[in-house]
């Protein structure tokens, strides 16, 4: 009998076949940088509160981006926005971070790639507006599976660092990066098709002007904060970008400077996490019943958690690399089970007439929310790098304790 997932893969047609097809780019392009990005940030120069300036700097440049992109992607349809968006987000900022020299360098790049913010709001509209509906979990798990694809070719990270040393290695990834990723925006801009909803919300837009449009904004605040299910969705979304930025930016710092594993074997890490993830869907969260969505969120939180725990009390010594596999076991586990059903949460309670400004409405809460942990969490790195995980289990508890409220409520008030 064929895998559901699989079957989902095969079938797949239109806009959704082109995002999840042209994916493993990107996998193949900044994935391959992301092992590195922080320890690189250290080796031109920068310390552990610049890191989380620059972090923080990206999350007030998606706020703003936010904000506006929902407009945008209205008046200019979700498939030119995407192309747009992802040329400033993720092709320039590429070439600022190859040939970076310092601080402002980065915190430049950082600003253009909050526009990625803007990217998702077009991209994710382009991917489901055309999609059937019992198919989404499957189709955001393919969107995870392909980004986690780049794990066959981290070795070449690998030897590239060791050869080359951390910093001219980086430089090379970076243009790489630009490249494919130049290549990606462009393949998918040809083979995609604007979207049925796109389509009638360009028309409806046209002849409107931006600030009347964004004035439009109110009311799908108020949705927010009447329906429980949207302001969990929200509030799940906010918890789990906080904790992914964290990780994403401090992870490499913790394994590098605390625990001491060689630069040219971070890649080997994020690797061997990307194969855990792709067993993981195609084994657990496949299996995932998009109407009992309780058991799974808590269970997500859980185990991420312990992967958290895991990795503050690694051991000195050559046991130290048993038990950070063993986290990165459970923080891929969880952070996949989390990821899937942030995306599936927020596709399933937004209305589909207002899918781009609700988007609009759920990122710029998220990266207002995000906007003081990098620095906060580039502080608590100074302190001790252990402490940035710490922050995040605090994180995960917050949301484990709200999930088992809304779904305890949710349970009474079906009854």
């Amino acid at each position: 009998m064929e895998h559901s997932l699989i079957h989902t893969l095969k079938n797949l047609r239109g806009n959704p076949r082109a995002c999840v097809y042209t994916e493993p780019l990107w996998g193949l392009s900044m994935n391959l940088c992301l092992p590195y990005a922080s320890v690189y940030m250290l080796g031109i120069g920068l310390n552990d509160v610049q890191v989380g300036i620059t972090a923080s700097l990206c999350m007030f440049s998606q706020m703003v981006c936010s904000y506006i992109s929902g407009v945008i992607v209205d008046k200019v349809g979700r498939r030119l926005s995407s192309m747009l968006f992802d040329l400033i987000a993720w092709s320039i900022p590429s070439l600022i971070w190859a040939f970076a020299e310092g601080f402002w360098f980065f915190a430049a790049a950082a600003l253009l790639n909050g526009v990625l913010r803007s990217s998702y709001i077009s991209w994710g509209c382009l991917l489901i507006e055309d999609a059937e509906k019992e198919k989404i979990a499957h189709i955001y798990s393919w969107v995870l599976i392909c980004g986690n694809l780049s794990a066959v070719f981290a070795p070449v990270s690998s030897i590239l660092v060791s050869r080359l040393t951390l910093v001219p290695a980086v430089r090379i990834l970076y243009i790489n990066a630009f490249i494919i990723m130049t290549a990606k925006i462009f393949i998918l801009y040809r083979f995609s098709k604007e979207t049925r909803q796109g389509a009638i919300r360009m028309r409806e837009t046209r002849g409107q002007s931006v600030v009347s449009l964004l004035g439009g904004y109110k009311s799908v605040i108020r949705q927010v904060f009447k329906s429980r299910g949207m302001f969990f969705a929200v509030l799940v979304y906010a918890l789990i970008e906080i904790v992914s930025m964290v990780s994403t930016t401090f992870w490499q710092i913790i394994v590098s400077k605390h625990i001491g594993v060689p630069d040219n074997w971070l890649p080997l890490f994020p690797m061997l996490r990307s194969v855990i993830s792709i067993f993981f869907f195609f084994t657990i969260i496949s299996r995932i019943n998009q109407s009992k969505l309780k058991l799974p969120t808590i269970a997500g939180y859980v185990t991420a958690i312990a992967g958290c725990v895991i990795l503050v009390l690694v051991p000195e010594g050559s046991a130290a690399y048993i038990w950070l596999i063993l986290s990165i076991l459970f923080d891929a586990l969880g952070m996949a089970i989390l990821g899937t059903l942030r995306e599936t949460l927020a596709a399933l309670h937004s209305d589909p007439g207002e899918r781009s400004r609700f988007m609009a409405v759920l990122h710029t809460v998220v990266t207002m929310a995000c906007i003081p942990f990098g620095y906060i969490a580039g502080f608590l790195s100074e302190i001790s790098r252990v402490l940035p995980f710490v922050l995040n289990m605090g994180l995960l508890a917050a949301g484990a304790a709200a999930a088992f409220i809304y779904f305890r409520k949710e349970i009474v008030y079906s009854e």
